[in-house]
């Protein structure tokens, strides 16, 4: 049994960060779990394009207001509290945050901790 607490994790290197966002990763590739499951919480006003290309990712909002942009089609989607999207395709996508906004987050494969975003909002795929 793994028992984390998110508020210990906030104080150590599973929580990474970069322009306006922080995640806290409470189980990682080396957990053994086959997901990663991350509380994300991304700066009101600001807007983000990301492509998973070598990972699936579900999201559910916790709190906050915003929309998603699937890229592909332009279609967008309002995102509040309850509101959860898959990212079965490895969909481009843009986040546009009108409020705080804090996730719930799985990537399939795990991510290790160790990611940066590259220029095209994707992880590359890392061995665990």
């Amino acid at each position: 049994m793994i028992i984390r607490d998110f508020h210990k994790a906030k104080t150590t290197d599973r929580r990474v960060g970069a322009e306006r966002w922080e995640s806290v990763r409470l189980l990682l590739a080396e957990d053994g779990m086959g997901f990663s499951f991350h509380i994300t919480t991304i700066e009101a006003g600001s807007e983000h394009t990301f492509h998973y290309k070598n990972h699936f990712e579900s999201v559910y909002c916790i709190s906050g207001e915003g929309s998603i942009e699937d890229i592909a089609t332009g279609e967008v989607h309002e995102l509040r509290p309850g509101v959860m999207y898959a990212l079965d395709q490895h969909d481009k996508h843009t986040l546009r945050c009108r409020t705080e906004m804090v996730f719930a987050c799985c990537f399939n494969p795990p991510v290790t901790g160790k990611e940066v975003h590259r220029e095209d909002g994707s992880y590359a795929l890392e061995n665990s």
